[in-house]
């Protein structure tokens, strides 16, 4: 069970352009002013507004040792959202990021006190909230996918997906009606379908408070051990099945809820092929894809391209100095001058053309 982080309100949260207010610039040792937003996976204002409300509180600051951060937690945030939507190595980190060790060993930390998933789910709620629902769902979706490991994947971790041919990890997944993530368990994908998910609804129903009671799945998800572990949580599982027999791509009630969030985690790069040494940093880069999508939904912001950024210069218009193009005429447009005959226009030569000598 992921440890509960505390948080605490030091004010509204402020524009990056003066300073930041994460934790480490209001109480720590670090200079004013901070990087300026860079790449589109970067935080706007409103998302940082979003996430600075539900950002674990440091342990130096609770007084429970440590000393204080020498990075900003914005930066370190984007640093990570970097790496994850664009699937760079750790080392191939830009320059204008905190050194990459820093970001390492603050993704560790994480990973370490489950802050990540806290801060998901705690995000998941308020947009559920929002959305005039229940925090807690009631009915749920599970399905996995395979992605192919390449040559950092560790042999003891992977396996071969014959249905997929995919020989790597599979990720399992369990999500709201809404398609917001839940849980998320990586295996070989050479396990099935039915032998993890058992595993998977114990994971999330194993904290109090839950109240799920019905969880949909494919034709996949069958068998005498899932129903009763299902069974033993008070969730009852309901197949969907296909009614026509047909192969083609089809798009199922309540199936196609679940199909949309593995495509939102393709999006990440990432996530694409399996690069990590470790199943558990697998996990969390799930949940750092998750939160991507989160920040902007809860933020209202959905980001499209291009978008306007304090780096990039604002669309040329009439401000500029440029004049707006006039409208197009009805009447037909006027031959150019050395057609229509003018006596300003040079005649066209009639003569043979000449003859260039070779050399």
């Amino acid at each position: 069970m992921p440890v509960q982080f505390t948080t605490r309100g030091v004010g509204g949260s402020t524009s990056v352009t003066p300073g930041c207010d994460c934790y480490a610039h209001v109480f720590g040792a670090i200079p004013a002013g901070c990087r300026e937003p860079r790449y589109d996976s970067d935080m706007s204002d409103a998302e940082w507004a979003v996430l600075r409300a539900a950002m674990p509180v440091p342990a130096w600051l609770e007084g429970r040792g440590g000393r204080p951060e020498a990075h900003c937690h914005r930066a370190m945030v984007d640093a990570v959202r970097y790496l994850v939507d664009n699937g760079e190595k750790w080392r191939n980190l830009p320059a204008d990021y905190p050194c990459w060790r820093a970001v390492y060993d603050f993704f560790r930390r994480w990973r370490c006190h489950g802050y990540i998933r806290e801060l998901c789910q705690r995000l998941r709620r308020r947009l559920r909230e929002r959305q005039g629902r229940a925090t807690e769902p009631s009915a749920g979706v599970i399905d996995s996918q395979s992605v192919d490991g390449s040559e950092t994947c560790p042999a003891a971790s992977r396996g071969y997906d014959g249905g997929k041919s995919r020989d790597g990890r599979k990720r399992h997944i369990l999500t709201d009606t809404e398609g917001l993530l839940l849980e998320v368990a990586v295996t070989p994908a050479n396990i099935h379908d039915s032998k993890a998910a058992p595993s998977l609804l114990a994971a999330f129903m194993d904290e109090p408070g839950r109240l799920l009671e019905l969880v949909w799945l494919d034709s996949a998800y069958q068998g005498r051990e899932l129903a009763d572990a299902f069974a033993a949580h008070g969730v009852r599982a309901e197949v969907v099945k296909r009614t026509d027999g047909g192969k083609e791509f089809k798009v199922l009630a309540r199936r196609w809820v679940v199909e949309r969030t593995l495509g939102w985690l393709s999006r990440s790069r990432r996530l694409n092929r399996d690069h990590e040494r470790r199943s558990d940093h697998h996990v969390q880069m799930v949940w750092w894809a998750s939160s991507i999508t989160l920040t902007r939904k809860t933020a209202r912001e959905r980001l499209h391209w291009p978008e306007f950024r304090p780096h990039r210069l604002p669309a040329p218009g009439p401000e500029r100095g440029r004049t707006a193009r006039p409208a197009p005429s009805s009447a037909s447009p006027s031959p150019p001058a050395h057609r229509r005959g003018d006596a300003s226009s040079p005649p066209r030569s009639t003569g043979p053309r000449p003859v260039r000598a070779r050399s």
